[in-house]
């Protein structure tokens, strides 16, 4: 893998826009050892024939990461150098960070919501590291949910409101950003814009 295949590719947009298809065709074309990082769990019949479908559309021969929770410590321990990396999703995930902490969802506290929040972006700050610690190609998938109705109910605002926190932090540390609009990517962020940015 070269210096320019290095680094994290950050792709977000709407439910079945084409997110994890084009992740999957992304790490196919840069034909290095790829691990799979899911972070859905199988909780009913529904889930589990989603995940189902998900695999088999996945390349015979990728490894499979199941996370729920914390996956950027395995992801350093499993993942050789010079390899492909796909977590998917950011927008699972912190439901299950949410679940774990929120102990009511028809009333949560700010305590709880706070601690999800912190562990969030704990988690993020060692995902953005790995692209460069462990020479990976990245890719990150994560929903745009704040474009919607205002959810309502307490527990769905805060959910909204956090995801926006972190995909804000994981565009932010990118080094390409692709909104998937039903299937087809539009570049938001480049490494050739993130230089000519530091240039001016």
């Amino acid at each position: 893998m070269t210096s320019a295949e290095i680094g994290l590719t950050f792709i977000i947009g709407a439910a079945r826009s084409g997110k994890s298809a084009y992740a999957v065709e992304l790490a196919t074309k840069l034909g290095a050892p790829t691990l799979f990082v899911a972070t859905a769990e199988a909780i009913d019949p529904e889930m589990r024939a989603r995940i189902r479908r998900h695999r088999a559309s996945r390349p015979r021969g990728w490894g499979t990461l199941e996370a729920p929770l914390e996956f950027a410590g395995r992801i350093a321990s499993e993942a050789d150098p010079g390899s492909t990396v796909i977590i998917d999703c950011l927008t699972v995930w912190l439901g299950n960070l949410l679940e774990q902490h929120v102990r009511d969802a028809n009333a949560p506290k700010e305590s709880e919501s706070e601690g999800a929040r912190r562990q969030a972006l704990e988690e993020l700050e060692l995902v953005c590291r790995l692209p460069g610690a462990r020479q990976l190609r990245l890719i990150v998938i994560s929903n745009e949910v704040g474009a919607g109705l205002v959810p309502p109910y307490p527990l769905g605002r805060i959910y909204r409101d956090l995801l926006g926190e972190i995909n804000q932090v994981v565009a932010r540390c990118a080094d390409t950003v692709l909104l998937l609009v039903a299937g087809l990517p539009l570049e938001l962020k480049t490494p050739t814009q993130e230089q000519d940015s530091i240039k001016s």
